[in-house]
């Protein structure tokens, strides 16, 4: 079953209408054209590589959507953007917000909000009451972002895994 919420996000451009979907098993070839996207453009923000996530199967990638909720933004037609979430494995009241991206040229419009709107109406929804993320420490647009929507940094810090350690990230958490 298709989840869909409409926003009209902030924008210079009041009269588009963009919407959140959640995508279904059925969808991995979609989830896999945004992933690949969000890594060409964005190398340096992920966990994944673009040669290793290219290699995926189309199963893969729906099963990747049957295990983790992945909402993806669409404006006039187009997938913009993307998040996914997912529980935590220690913790049964927090889950993470991963994967969040949205293309270069639908940013400052609001999208990135909407996204994380909707992923913070999941964890409600299942009960969650503290979300996480890791973000790069010069990511300043993206840190900026998840300020604005309540997340803070919680003191935990660590890197990306080879072949980018050298990129530093820090914890943020929301509490809902």
């Amino acid at each position: 079953m298709r989840t869909e919420r409409r926003f009209r996000p902030a924008s210079r451009y009041p009269e588009a209408l963009m919407h959140v979907v959640r995508l279904t098993p059925d969808e991995g070839l979609r989830l896999r054209a945004i992933r690949l996207r969000a890594l060409r453009d964005s190398p340096d923000a992920f966990g994944t590589v673009f040669a290793d996530e290219e290699a995926k199967s189309i199963a893969s990638w729906s099963q990747a959507i049957a295990d983790l909720p992945t909402f993806v933004a669409v404006d006039e037609g187009c997938d913009v953007g993307m998040v996914r979430s997912g529980l935590d494995a220690r913790r049964a009241d927090t889950a993470w917000l991963i994967s969040m991206w949205v293309a270069p040229g639908a940013r400052r419009r609001g999208i990135g909000e909407a996204l994380i709107e909707v992923v913070v109406a999941w964890a409600e929804a299942s009960g969650i009451h503290r979300l996480l993320l890791d973000v790069a420490d010069d990511n300043a647009a993206a840190i900026a972002l998840y300020a604005k929507t309540g997340f803070q940094p919680n003191g935990e810090a660590g890197s990306l895994p080879a072949p980018r350690e050298h990129i530093r990230e820090h914890r943020c958490e929301l509490r809902i």
